[in-house]
This record gives structure tokens, C-alpha cells and sequence, in this order.
């Protein structure tokens, strides 16, 4: 077991003090939010749960994971657990900005259209964007190391496959919110082809983090090519029955019209990202090959 050697220059680092950062506005922000289920605001929070829940889900979830990050890399224990390091504070700190940014973006929404702005919302609104700054400057300051440091989640490939992750787990509360009213074939289909997407975004995940790319049955850059020929295809159709959804709701302008755009934002943005990896991935086959 290595010997704790605390440093003053350990407390000084920009990612010592981001990370404080990160997780003293998280844990405010989900604080605030809990909050307001004992004030005069619940009858409010009723309004789409799964969203509700998902936000706090976001905030408390990666408080608890960059809350152990910055304990293991303050007391440098984080060579003893069996993960790719450097791949996996990228991929927290870049799945952590975009989360957040959603949520940041869909807590006012959800709390305070047509309302006048409270005091606890607007500040849990905030502190959320606090947090969002925190994990973009993270971010940038992990992606910046050279790619020995970085891994292979901080190359575009990888960030690529971060923004999969967060379409499919995105996908989770707008679909079950807006997935209700439309024809069942649409739903299933959505509904199987998100769940598959995120399946093998996760099984990617833990494949890379756990450095387990020597481990599978199969050549894992060709296995990396067949998940995304399949999730571009699958976001396809997804991306069709979105906006097809948004043409049998455009003469209504409620909830789940709006539910429904930023579904298809969503879809659209993470067809964006399978493509481009697609191309990449193809890049390097061809690459290889000659060689």
C-alpha cells in the first residue's frame, strides 16, 4: 500500500481546486433542490417527476463520483483500483459537463415557466451553472494534457463516445415523459433502439475504463465499428419518428410538444456524433490495413 504524502503543491493544482469546485456546487445545488419539496413549491415539482428526478439523480450522482476522485487523487490511492485512471477522469469530467448543462437548461423549465422566480429555485438554477463551469474547465484542462496523460477518452473518438453515453441517458426521462399518446409500434421502436444504444455505449464504457481491449472475443477496434454502424442506424429511424412525432403535435403547443423537440435535438445531436465516429473509426481500419 503506498504511503499517503500529502504536498503543498497537491493543494495548489488547478484540478485540486476545480474539483472543490465541482463538488461544492453539486452538493448546494441538489441540496436546494430537495429543498423545495417541503415548501410551498410541491405542487410545482409534480409536473413531469421523471425529469424532476433525473436532475437530482444528475447533481447527486456526480457529486458522489468527483467527491471519490478527488479523495483518491488528493491521498494518490487511485493506482490501486483496477481502472484506467486518466480514462476515467475524462470521461467523469466530460460526461459530468454535459449532464449538468441538461440539467441546467431543463431545471427552469421544469420549475419556473409561467411562474414568478423564487428565491430557491433561481439560486439552485445557478449553482447548477456553477457546477457546469466547473466540469467544462476540468474538462479542458484534462483534454489539454498530452495523450499519454489524457487516455484515449480525451482524443476525439473517445469524447465522441462520451456524447453517446449522454444521448441515451438523455434519451431515459424525455422519452418515458413523451412517450405516451403516439402509436405503440413508435414507442417500442424507440424504446428498444435507446435501450440497445445505451447498452453498448455502457458495455464501450466498461470495456475502456477497465482496460479490458486485449480481453474480447472479438478484435476490439472492429467490435467498436460494428456498436456504431448499429447505433447509427438505430438513431436513424429514432431521429425519424421524432420528427414525426413533432408533425402530429405541431398544432398543439403544450408539454409534450416541447418534450418532443428536445428529443429530437437530442437524437439528432447523437446521430451527429455516431457519424463522425463512424468516419474515425473507419480512418483507422483503413490505416491499419495498410500497414
Amino acid at each position: 500500500m503506498p504511503a499517503i504524502v500529502l504536498e503543498a503543491r497537491d493543494f495548489a493544482s488547478p484540478l485540486f481546486w476545480v474539483r472543490s469546485w465541482e463538488v461544492f456546487s453539486s452538493c448546494t445545488t441538489f441540496s436546494l433542490v430537495i429543498a423545495l419539496d417541503s415548501s410551498e413549491l410541491t405542487k410545482n415539482l409534480q409536473q413531469l417527476p421523471t425529469i424532476r428526478i433525473f436532475c437530482i439523480f444528475t447533481w447527486c450522482f456526480f457529486f458522489t463520483l468527483t467527491l471519490l476522485i478527488h479523495i483518491l487523487s488528493t491521498i494518490q490511492f487511485h493506482s490501486l483500483l483496477p481502472v484506467s485512471w486518466k480514462n476515467l477522469t475524462v470521461t467523469v469530467a466530460v460526461l459530468g459537463s454535459l449532464m449538468c448543462l441538461s440539467a441546467t437548461i431543463i431545471f427552469p423549465w421544469l420549475i419556473m415557466e409561467r411562474q414568478k422566480a423564487w428565491p430557491r429555485p433561481v439560486a439552485a438554477t445557478v449553482t447548477s451553472g456553477l457546477t457546469f463551469l466547473g466540469y467544462v474547465s476540468e474538462s479542458y484542462i484534462l483534454c489539454s494534457q498530452v495523450q499519454e496523460q489524457r487516455g484515449f477518452m480525451g482524443s476525439l473518438p473517445g469524447l465522441l463516445k462520451i456524447v453517446q453515453v449522454w444521448g441515451g441517458l438523455q434519451m431515459i426521462p424525455l422519452f418515458v415523459e413523451a412517450g405516451h399518446g403516439f402509436h405503440r409500434w413508435q414507442s417500442w421502436v424507440s424504446g428498444t433502439s435507446y435501450g440497445v444504444c445505451i447498452l453498448m455505449s455502457l458495455v464501450t464504457l466498461v470495456v475502456i475504463l477497465g482496460e479490458f481491449t486485449g480481453q474480447c472475443c472479438l478484435p476490439f477496434d472492429r467490435l467498436m465499428v460494428g456498436f456504431t454502424v448499429t447505433g447509427l442506424l438505430l438513431y436513424m429511424v429514432v431521429t425519424v419518428i421524432c420528427f414525426n412525432k413533432i408533425r402530429q403535435l405541431r398544432n398543439i403547443a403544450n408539454r409534450s410538444l416541447e418534450l418532443a423537440i428536445m428529443e429530437t435535438v437530442v437524437a439528432c445531436i447523437t446521430l451527429l456524433s455516431y457519424t463522425v465516429d463512424l468516419t474515425f473509426s473507419i480512418k483507422i481500419l483503413c490505416d491499419r490495413s495498410r500497414t
